[in-house]
């Protein structure tokens, strides 16, 4: 971290103010002058900056000017004797993050340097996560589809709106979008909107006001202006309050916002790029985002496969996490054999890339000796693969309205023999075919039907598997009880004992 710089042709305060910083464990730099300080500024920042206002030569809010042109991000904390309206106005017009008047409480002036610290590191964090972020990773040609898409969008201001499974590495597409336009040198901010209370977003998204609500100490900086001149990039945009999709359509609209509690217009030179892994126009036919704000966002889609859709990319994608979670470590990184390799190449990973690097750190942390064997992967997973059952194929009832009892289902002999990636997903696909042919023919209700049938199939199971017993099945199932007795009498099962 970097220290707290101190600014102020009193001695005294500056001794004050050192030694009660230090007692916090906090590193600190004094000057005497705003010119020394601003010298220093070509050599290195603060994380903090509290600074008289009124010195010999330069004052503290021509200081406070200079910093907020070069660094906007670091807090500058305002200290003067002259407790004026007029000064205070100046101070927080030019940005400054607090105003303290002396004389001042010592113990007070450390917990609202400890308050402007934390947005600092806040901040920092912003600025970190996009030095440190890594190339996209994939040779799949699903994965050459999106390389070429960002290629052509490099040179280009326009909103992007990519969807994607969770986990398969939206934010890293976003990165790069921003790394390679006319705004890469310009600050990336991300913020997933489904991660932040309802109540707090707004003021994440636009800042807020000293005294705009209980707890509002400070005026804040929200991410749209932390994002001036780069990209914002909006994650899980689907699960955005209505209240403020309106507020974010004016703003993709005319460019200008208020802050919480604020009566002046703030002009946003920012770049919007949106993710969701929902289906948005589904969400706009339930009335649950606006029709508006989505063809706003949706000028241009790019679709992020998932990672069962470029499995080839599993082995490249592995030795990176393996590579990497070593080198933050500081250990050697582990190898995985062929036969581990193949058998994570066959896996499904719902949970997509994010589930792969999370699988690669634990194979650091945890798996014995530096080659990795099948033996060596978590229990968990080696023994789902062994134990898991086997393909069922759908013999599907007629797509009608009235078809609503169970498909046949029974397993298939060749399953067993045949290769693992050869049957995998197989009754995905059936299915996936008998809906296609049921929207083809506009069949409706298709959802009520085939999730009746999914449902009874695996109620039928259940108790053939469980000889029948009602309770047994529901544990196997993971339901109540009541639930399987109101779905056997909906769906018309027999074959059920009361146990």
């Amino acid at each position: 971290m970097k220290p707290i710089w101190i600014v102020d042709d009193d001695e005294s305060i500056r001794w004050v103010l050192e030694k009660a910083l230090a007692r916090e464990n906090l590193a600190t730099q004094s000057f005497s002058s705003a010119r020394d300080a601003m010298a220093a500024l070509q050599n290195g920042t603060p994380q903090v900056l509290v600074s008289d206002i009124r010195m010999p030569g330069a004052s503290g809010l021509e200081l406070l000017q200079t910093i907020k042109a070069k660094h906007p991000g670091i807090p500058v904390i305002i200290i003067t004797a002259f407790s004026d309206l007029d000064s205070a106005v100046s101070a927080f017009q030019g940005g400054a993050f607090e105003y303290l008047a002396k004389p001042f409480d010592v113990d007070k002036a450390v917990e609202l340097i400890r308050r402007a610290l934390d947005e600092s590191l806040r901040e920092t964090d912003i600025e970190q996560g996009a030095a440190q972020t890594p190339e996209i990773l994939g040779q799949a040609p699903a994965m050459q589809d999106v390389f070429r898409a960002i290629g052509r969008l490099s040179q280009s201001n326009v909103t992007v709106l990519i969807t994607g499974e969770s986990g398969s590495g939206k934010e890293l597409v976003a990165r790069a979008l921003h790394k390679h336009s006319p705004r890469a040198s310009q600050p990336f901010v991300a913020l997933n909107t489904a991660a932040i209370p309802k109540d707090l977003l707004e003021s994440e998204l636009f800042g807020h006001e000293r005294g705009a609500f209980t707890g509002a100490q400070a005026m804040r900086r929200g991410r749209f202006e932390q994002a001036e001149g780069g990209t914002l990039f909006l994650d899980e945009i689907g699960d955005m309050p209505l209240d403020l999709q309106t507020r974010l359509l004016r703003v993709l609209s005319d460019g200008h916002f208020y802050r919480v509690g604020g009566h002046q217009s703030l002009k946003a030179n920012v770049r919007v790029i949106a993710a969701t892994h929902q289906n948005l126009e589904q969400r706009v036919r339930e009335g649950l985002f606006r029709e508006d704000l989505y063809h706003r966002l949706n000028v241009i889609r790019l679709r992020l496969p998932s990672l069962r859709e470029r499995s080839e990319d599993i082995p490249i994608l592995a030795r990176y996490f393996l590579a990497q979670s070593a080198r933050q470590l500081g250990v050697e990184a582990k190898r995985l054999s062929p036969q581990a390799m193949q058998f994570l190449s066959q896996l499904e990973f719902p949970g997509n890339v994010r589930q792969l690097e999370n699988l690669c750190n634990w194979i650091t942390v945890m798996a014995p000796g530096q080659t990795v064997e099948i033996k060596d992967l978590p229990q968990d997973l080696v023994e789902e693969r062994v134990h898991a059952p086997q393909p069922a194929q759908i013999v599907s009832a007629p797509a009608s309205a009235a078809a609503v009892a169970a498909p046949v289902v029974y397993a298939d002999p060749a399953a067993a023999a045949a290769p693992v990636d050869a049957v995998a997903g197989n009754w995905i696909s059936l299915l996936e075919v008998e809906a296609a042919q049921m929207l083809a023919s506009e069949q409706p209700e298709v959802m009520d039907i085939l999730g009746r049938q999914f449902e009874a199939a695996l109620i039928k199971i259940a108790l053939k598997h469980t000889h029948g017993r009602k309770n047994d099945a529901a544990v196997r199932l993971g339901i109540g009880r009541n639930t399987i007795t109101r779905k056997i009498q909906e769906l018309g099962i027999g074959g059920a004992e009361d146990d």
